[in-house]
């Protein structure tokens, strides 16, 4: 398993659309994604899941991965998630 800790760059009047390409970049790996924030821990691939984690500009969250793309999975969400806004 692979992880890395990352402060999300999310602008302020940000909705949906982040979120659901986050979804989209998870669900093109093979691995099992997951993004943490707080005690909560959710998979990368539901769009109702990370709609419910509710992230935000500024908000660190953990992102972690298990399988055969492990490392690319995680190196892409989490640039994904510095450059967002």
């Amino acid at each position: 398993m692979v992880s890395e800790t990352v402060c999300v760059n999310l602008t302020a009047d940000a909705e949906a659309r982040p979120v659901a390409v986050l979804v989209q970049k998870a669900s093109q790996f093979d691995s099992k994604v997951f993004i943490q924030s707080g005690d909560k821990r959710i998979n990368a691939k539901s769009i109702m899941g990370m709609m419910s984690l509710g992230l935000a500009q500024d908000k660190e969250v953990t992102v972690s991965a298990e399988g055969s793309d492990e490392k690319n999975a995680v190196e892409d969400i989490v640039a994904y998630l510095k450059n967002v806004g």
